[in-house]
Formats: C-alpha cells, structure tokens, sequence
C-alpha cells in the first residue's frame, strides 16, 4: 500500500539539443525515405485489400459463425420489408424499389465491406434526400393528364414514377461514382468535416422532414408538393388547412399501427433474450388489410401491385447528371458519414479495425451496381445494425442471409403485401424516428459542456428545417467550418513559466505555482500558426513580452523560512550561503545573502554587466557594462507609463530587460508561407533591440516546411531550433553573461540561482 503511494520518478541527464543536433542523434529521414513513390503504392494495393471477401472467407467457420449469422440475417431480412418499401414512399418511389435497394446494395457490401456489424440498405435520412431530388425534378404538375385541350387534375402516377425512378437511379450511381472516387484516392477523412453534433442535427431535422413527408398517409389527404427552401413550412401549412378534409378509416389505421408497434418493440425489446428473432411487426397489419378489404370497403390507400420477379438492370439516364451532381454529392458524404460511424462504433465494440477508405469504395459500389438496378442510396441503418448486434452476427455473411428474405419476398411473397395500407409504412417510419427525436437532448448536454457545439447543432437544425436537405448541408458544414477557422484566429496565448524543480512549463496566469525565467519570454499559442492569425500572432508576441517584463520585476515573491529566503532552481540544484558566505547544498533550494544595497531614495539600484560564469533563474538583467536602471516598488503609475515606453517601434533601449524569447510551436502542425514570413520579420525586429528568439518543439513536418520556405539563412540558422522549450532556456540561460539583482522586496539579502 506505501510503495503504491510512492510517487514515480525519472531523472535524465542528456547535452542540449538543438536542431542540427538532433538531427545529427535521431538521423532523421529524407522525404523519399519515408513517402514511397506512386508506383510502390500501387504496387501494394493487393487484390485482398481491395476485396476483404478474400480474406475472411476462406477463414469461415460453418460451425461457430453459421447459426449467429443465419439468425441475424433473418432478423434484418424480417426488418427489411416494412422499412424498405416505407423509406421508398419517403424517396417518393413506388414501395418495390425500397426491395430492391435492401437486396442489391447488401450483396455488393457482402465483397467489399470491412464492417462485420453494419446492416447496408434503406435510411431515412437519405430517403428524403432522395425524396426531395424525385419531387423536384417529377413534380406532379409535369405528369397532369391532358384531354382534348383542357389539362385535368388527374396525374399520370405510371409515367411519374417511372421517370423518378430515373432520376434515383441516376442520382445513386453518380454519389456511387463520387464515394468510389473518393475511396481510391484516400479521401476516407472527408467524414470527419461532418462533427457529430453536426450529423445529430441534420437527422433530427431530416426526421421532421419525414414525419411532414408523412402526415398525408396519416391523414389521408393530398397537399400540394413543395420543393426548395421553406418546402417544409408550405409542406406543413397545407397539410393542416387540409385537416377538415381527413379520412378517418385511414387516420384510425395508422394511430392503431402506431400503437401496436410501439407495442411489438417494447415486447421485442423485453423478450430478446428468449426470441430467436424479431417479431415481425406489419405482418398483423397486412393480414387485417387483406381480410377486411379496407381499400375496396373504406377507401384507404394500399401499397399496390408488386410486381413479381427481378427488374432487368439498365444505364442511367446520363443527361440528369448534371441537374443532380450537387445532390449526389449531398448523398455520398451524408450516407459515408453516417456508415462509417456506426461502422467503427461496432469495431471499437467488439475488437477489429475499419478501414475508412475502403468503406468508401465498398459504399459506392454497392450504390454505383444498385443504381443500374433502379436501386435508391442507401447507407447503414442503425436500428437494423443494432439487431444484428444484439443477435449475435459475426460476420458479412449476415448480409447475405438478408438479401435471401428479401430475395424470396421479391419472388414469391410480394402478392402479399400488395393489400398493405400505405398508413401502415408510413406508422412504421414514425416509430422508427423515435430514436432520432430523443436527440433533441443534446441541446442540453451541449449547453453544458460546449456552447460552440451548441451553436453549430441549432444552425445545422435551422438551416436544414428551413433551406432543405441539400442547401441546409452545404449551410451547416460551412457554419461549421467557419468556426473552426475563427476559433484559430482567435486562439488563446500564453506566457509560460516553470513548474520549480521540474522542466514543465505551463501557463503563468493559470498555475499559481510556475514561475518566470528572468530575462526570457516562452510565449505559446493554443493553434497551427498559419495565414489567418499569422498577424494576430505578432501582436499577441509583442503585447505578452512587454506585460511579462514589468510582472516579472514587479511580482516577486519568495519565502522566509528560519531567517533565510528560498526559491527552487531549474535543475534543482541548490546552494545556500550564510551571512558568513558559507554555502550549504539542499535540493530544490537556494539561499543567499544580499550584495546590493537600496539607494536612498527607497529604490533597488540594477547593477548592468557582470560576471559571465553567474547564469542565474532568479531577476536577473542583461544590460550594457556602466548602465543603471531604477525601478519604483509600488508605483502603478510609472507602471503604466513604463509598459506604453515598452514596444517594438522605439527601436530603442528596453526600459526592463528581455534577453531571449523562445516560441513554443508544440501546437504547430503545419506553417504556410505567411507565418514563415511572420517568424523572419520576429527574428528581424527582435534583433534590432539585442533580443535572440528561438523556437521548439517543433516537428519534423514543419522544420521541413521552414526549409522548403526558406527560413533558414546565415543569421537564423538550425541553432535557433530546440527539441523542447527546456532546451532553449537552458541555452538561453548558459549563453548569457547576466548579473544577478535583488528583488525589490529584499532590503539585507539577494537572491542567486546557479545553473
């Protein structure tokens, strides 16, 4: 128990190592050591890395792998069907052509997909994306009937559909294409612009969208279609002048569907253990449709002729490309962000890698072969993925056993649900929602932990309610980038200080216990310096070295203890002189007797020059030889005045000394070729004034781009670079011919730190 209190400890005793230097111990690598060239990596694309089926499969084992897989495959294929054919009248598509994208894509997914969790076919999300792309390119003012001269009200429902189903299809095949693209190209981060409260607040707006999508098969009426920015406000205002005119056989349907699978979840949910799969949930409400003839007896919209059998793959109509591109590309980051987060949630799970850039090639192909199949987008479904999950699959084979359901139903069973209310699916889509409503809490969580986050999730909620889903998306990853770009022109900066007895450095106004290195400024910033904050950055340099300098000589404290002051060296080495000028070691301690007196005018009088073999941590000044400078202990006045004499633009003497600034660029990733010029004008002006600036902590990446940008000259050399901020203060420290000064507050004893 008392070793396990024992705090830990290291001590390393190395030489100070700058640039050239740890080049010279690390041996660091060339550009074309460490990038292969194009050919090597293709020559390292394997045919298996490219086709995972290839991998696992051969490994498969029918007797660990086969029940799990084959009972998740039945779960989700049970799944399928309601989901499928109601996210198809979502995409404004007849409900088949839901069958068809949970058939096709799934197979395709089963080749080239890593994930062993994710259920590929029909979302809602991209459903109304779809939905909104059909409705404004197939509006049904297009497809009225004409007779004889006059244009009835009546519409062309074949010819509509089927040109909409052109335009799905053209318009999953180019997202296809657009994923496909990407993932060749190791485009898989493009994911990652989309922030997780930003894809939050898309689908909690996109799920209002879906339940307005929804409300004429609730209702039974027919509202005018809207399209465009504010469709959801016309949508919604017409849908309720409507009301009066609301078929009640239909609205009883769908509020007793509703309840029933609100019903069939929970029991579902509570029975999981004990149920080998899922309960199917529409099969009740086709069988009630069937026998009680509700479309011939009460009028209610019904699903319709599925037809039986398989639809002949054809090319995409390439002429609707160009009317689409801006939308497929919606589809293709909206549907691989969403994929790939549940995808490596699942992985992190259950203990395997996913990889990003396949995912995206193995998304758009399974779109890229579904779209000349009149197949929609599709992406992973997250309450599909998490019955796979809870029933135990293992692999991508459950895939395959949902394709068969679907497959048998498409073949066999369709005739079926030809008598399902429409009402029934669009039940179906509401309870399905539920989870996408519960995210409304995040406004809570985020106000609590980060307003910026906040801000980003409501104008990703505003814009996508209000401009649509494609005009929102490009609004709310703009609004998201731009706070980004304005929290690194805006970033914090700091002065740093030490922690006494150790080479941490940290921020002096947020740790009581750091403390200044005299004559040196360690000024950090929290971002990349780059050409947004490139000036800012200048400005905040100039401002924390003339504040820094007036604390360093005004704030000074120390503690009396047996008649003796101490402080704690850098190194921890300590000495400790007696009024007889005997001197005693104790680590982490200094004590010493004064040398300088006051002047009689109640000020401490700062000898300039000295002894070059005294480097101090104490107040120390590095001053011209015969030079006195007086500083008042209590005048805020002379302050004030002091720190307006204190700026670059005198050019002239410094008031208080500054002998070194070193630039923490730890944060820094990169550095353009602004902030390359930003750091020469520092060294520039800053020597003017016999002021040396290093840099440390630099990486390898960016001292390569200061090479390329042509930093380094005969005056900035790799000399000026430290391999940490410890480094250059103790350079800064060895290389400095400083004599030490008392603290104002000190009248019969003087404070000196050895090195």
């Amino acid at each position: 128990m008392e070793s396990a209190r024992r705090s830990e400890r290291f001590r390393v005793e190395r030489d100070v190592l700058d640039e050239l230097k740890l080049e010279e111990v690390t041996q660091r690598k060339s550009y074309a050591d460490i990038h292969s060239s194009l050919s090597e990596q293709l020559k390292n694309q394997s045919i298996v890395r490219r086709l995972p089926v290839l991998y696992w499969l051969p490994k498969y084992s029918v007797w660990d792998y086969g029940m799990p897989d084959l009972i998740s495959g039945i779960s989700v294929g049970i799944m399928h069907l309601p989901q499928g054919m109601a996210y198809a009248l979502l995409a404004s598509l007849p409900p088949v052509f839901g069958l068809y994208s949970s058939l096709y894509p799934a197979l395709v997914y089963f080749f080239f997909g890593t994930s062993r969790h994710v259920s590929i076919g029909t979302f809602t999300v991209l459903s109304i994306m779809v939905g909104s792309v059909t409705e404004r390119l197939a509006p049904d003012v297009d497809f009225q009937k004409a007779n004889g001269t006059n244009i009835t009200a009546e519409v062309d429902v074949t010819a509509r559909d089927s040109y909409r189903v052109q335009v799905a299809a053209a318009t999953t095949v180019l997202g296809g294409l657009i994923q496909v693209l990407l993932g060749v190209v190791k485009f898989g981060f493009v994911g990652t612009y989309l922030s997780e409260p930003l894809v939050r607040a898309y689908t909690t707006a996109a799920a209002a969208h879906a339940v307005v999508a929804q409300l004429k098969y609730i209702f039974g009426v027919s509202p005018t279609r809207f399209s465009g920015p504010l469709s959801l406000v016309y949508t919604l205002k017409d849908v309720c002048s409507s009301l009066p005119n609301t078929h009640l056989p239909t609205l009883l349907v769908s509020v007793v569907t509703i309840v029933l699978l609100i019903a069939a979840k929970e029991l579902n949910s509570f029975l999981s253990s004990k149920l080998p799969v899922p309960i199917p949930e529409t099969l009740s409400g086709t069988l009630i449709s069937s026998y009680a003839h509700l479309n011939t007896n009460y009028t209610i919209s019904v699903v319709g002729e599925i037809p039986s059998g398989l639809s002949s793959p054809s090319v995409p109509d390439v002429n609707l490309f160009g009317e689409v591109i801006g939308d497929a590309f919606a589809l293709a980051i909206v549907g691989y962000a969403i994929t790939i987060s549940l995808g490596k949630t699942f992985a992190l799970k259950h203990g395997y890698k996913v990889d990003s850039n396949q995912e995206l090639v193995a998304l758009g192909l399974s779109n890229t072969v579904g779209g000349f199949f009149q197949c929609f987008s599709v992406c992973s479904s997250m309450s599909r993925s998490l019955i796979q999950d809870t029933t135990g699959v293992k692999t991508q084979m459950a895939g395959v056993a949902s394709s068969l359901i679907v497959l048998v139903i498409i073949l066999k069973l369709g005739t079926l649900f030809q008598e399902l209310p429409k009402a029934v699916l669009s039940a179906v889509v509401f309870v399905n929602l539920k989870g996408m409503f519960k995210q409304y809490y995040d406004i809570i969580t985020l106000w609590r932990s980060s307003k910026i986050d906040l801000v980003v999730w409501l104008v990703t909620w505003v814009s996508t309610l209000l401009l649509n889903l494609d005009l929102g998306l490009a609004a709310s990853v703009t609004f998201a980038v731009f706070t980004v770009i304005f929290r690194t022109q805006l970033p914090t900066y700091s002065v740093l200080g030490n922690i006494p007895g150790t080479e941490l450095y940290v921020d002096i106004e947020m740790h009581r216990e750091a403390r200044g290195i005299p004559g040196v400024t360690i000024f950090r910033s929290s971002a990349t310096v780059y050409f947004a904050n490139a000036d800012l950055y200048l400005e905040a340099l100039k401002e924390k070295v003339c504040k820094n300098d007036i604390k360093q000589l005004s704030e000074f404290s120390l503690e009396e203890e047996g008649g003796c002051w101490r402080d704690t060296s850098i190194d921890g080495t300590v000495i400790v002189e007696d009024e007889q000028g005997g001197t005693e070691r104790e680590n982490g301690t200094v004590f010493v007797i004064p040398t300088t007196p006051r002047t009689p005018d109640g000020r401490w009088e700062y000898l300039k020059g000295g002894d070059p073999d005294c480097t101090s941590l104490g107040w120390m000044s590095e001053l011209q030889d015969g030079d006195t400078t007086t500083l008042g202990s209590s005048s805020e006045d002379t302050l004030s005045q002091d720190l307006e004499r204190m700026s670059l633009g005198s050019l002239g003497k410094w008031t208080w000394d500054i002998h070194s600034i070193i630039l923490d660029l730890s944060t820094a990733n990169f550095i353009d070729t602004v902030a390359i010029k930003t750091m020469k004008n520092i060294f520039q002006d800053f020597s003017e004034i016999d002021v040396d600036v290093y840099m440390a902590g630099c990486q390898a990446s960016v001292v390569e781009q200061l090479e390329h940008g042509d930093f380094f000259s005969e005056k900035i050399t790799k000399r000026r670079l430290f391999a940490s901020v410890h480094d250059a203060v103790l350079h800064c420290l060895n290389h400095q011919r400083i004599r030490p000064v008392p603290p104002p507050n000190l009248m019969r004893k003087n404070v000196v730190f050895f090195l």
